[in-house]
């Protein structure tokens, strides 16, 4: 249990003890002075009432003090990470207004589709990658950074990848010497979603073995094509660059994990994705605020003392 203000609660209790030596003081004269008349006093249960009345206002000085238990509560969650695309190929203008706009466009659909129990990042890439959001069950954090998203520099898919398990560990993840990733543990509550147009001008191997690392970890891949395999031209610092959809490395990642290739024509069934998630269960803190319950007693407690002194001595106190 946790107290608000504990000084109030200090506060309380010197009263209600400051009550209690004052209501000894009082009977023990009472009790001398009656005997020495020789009248029997009213013994200790005559002053049930004053106990009680003491007791309430020490209860008092508890809600006062804002109590709060903290209690485990069970949370069934999952997460995605939503992997953008934010190259230069990506300003191409054969999808309106752009590529990159339309990668918003579905990446915005599929964070309104999600319930509140999914934790939802953000990972942008080019030539590197970089998690611009953190997981948050909130939604308004990944959104404002998909707004952010500027194009700039080539793709990496498996750039993409690496930042996207690294965001879903919690914990820097890398490609060794020898070509593979670390075991990162199994992680089936975990779905990554990329919005690219399939250009991957980084290593094969590394893509290789990003998406294999995936695919042990039981994290499933879902891409979505962005732009025309008919192609366009972009200006990339005053060169004019063809580029075209290339789904071929799209749907390879897609398969090999167990997710699947939509093109952003089709993102709407990108909305199911919360479906196929093998939610995990967390347990997670509530406070529950004890002041009521306590006020409550305490209410009680002074009430019956009072009854039970005006019944036994006409008065109050």
């Amino acid at each position: 249990m946790t107290l608000a203000s504990p000084a109030l609660l200090a506060i309380g209790l010197l009263v209600a003890a400051a009550l209690g030596a004052g209501a000894v003081a009082f009977s023990r004269r009472r009790a001398a002075a009656l005997a020495a008349v020789g009248v029997a006093g009213p013994g200790r249960a005559g002053q049930a009432g004053v106990w009680l009345t003491i007791a309430g206002i020490a209860v008092l000085a508890i809600a006062l003090a804002g109590p709060a238990a903290s209690l485990p509560v069970p949370r069934a969650s999952g997460t995605v990470i939503l992997a953008m695309d934010a190259s230069n190929s990506m300003g191409a203008k054969d999808v309106a207004p752009d590529r990159l706009a339309a990668a918003q466009r579905a990446a915005r659909s599929v964070i309104a589709a999600q319930p509140d129990s999914i934790e939802i990042g953000v990972v942008a890439f080019e030539q590197g990658a970089l998690v611009t959001s953190r997981l948050r069950h909130g939604h308004a954090e990944a959104e404002a950074a998909i707004g952010r998203l500027r194009v700039s520099g080539g793709t990496s898919l498996g750039s993409a990848i690496i930042a996207s398990l690294s965001a879903i560990t919690g914990k820097a993840i890398s490609v060794e010497r020898n070509g593979t990733v670390p075991g990162i543990g199994y992680w089936p509550s975990a779905t990554i979603v990329i919005f690219s147009d399939g250009q991957d001008e980084g290593p094969a191997s590394v893509t290789t073995a990003a998406t294999a690392a995936a695919e042990k970890a039981g994290v499933r891949i879902y891409t979505v094509g962005i732009g025309t395999t008919a192609g366009t031209t972009v200006d990339v610092d005053g060169y004019h660059l063809f580029t075209a959809l290339d789904p071929g490395a799209l749907k390879s990642i897609a398969q090999a994990t167990r997710g699947a290739y939509h093109p952003a024509s089709d993102a709407s069934e990108l909305d199911r994705i919360a479906s196929t998630i093998k939610l995990r269960l967390t347990i997670t803190s509530q406070r529950l605020p004890l002041a009521g319950a306590i006020t409550a007693l305490a209410i009680v407690l002074i009430a019956a003392g009072s009854v039970l002194t005006v019944v036994r001595s006409g008065r109050v106190i």
